[in-house]
């Protein structure tokens, strides 16, 4: 149990953090100040709005985290590495396990509409 709750964590972690990176705007969009004196001032003055990810933009982060994890594990087949391939399955298959959770609750909801 222990295990798996240690999967969950780290496929958890890696995903955010995929899905935080995705909403993050291009260096060359953030608004740079010239002079000094020409700079924002205020707190959070230079901070650019990040990207607001859609449903179908967060499906598929999961799904290649997912897929990534189940590829790497393939290509792991010395028997040295075998617990490392067992964990990203175990991670692999949470990711999957909250896809089709996410796919049953949205057509509960397209059913009842």
């Amino acid at each position: 149990m222990r295990a798996r709750d240690r999967a969950a964590v780290s496929a958890l972690r890696g995903t955010l953090a995929a899905l935080d990176n995705a909403e993050a705007v291009p260096v060359e969009a953030v608004p740079s100040a010239g002079a000094l004196e020409a700079s924002p001032v205020g707190a959070g003055a230079t901070e650019a709005a990040r990207r607001e990810l859609g449903e179908q933009d967060v499906v598929g982060i999961v799904r290649a985290e997912a897929s990534e994890r189940l590829e790497a594990a393939a290509q792991l087949t010395a028997p040295a590495h075998a617990a490392r391939a067992e964990r990203l399955r175990a991670e692999a298959a949470v990711l999957l396990r909250f896809l089709d959770s996410a796919e049953d609750t949205t057509e509960d909801v397209t059913a009842d509409a």
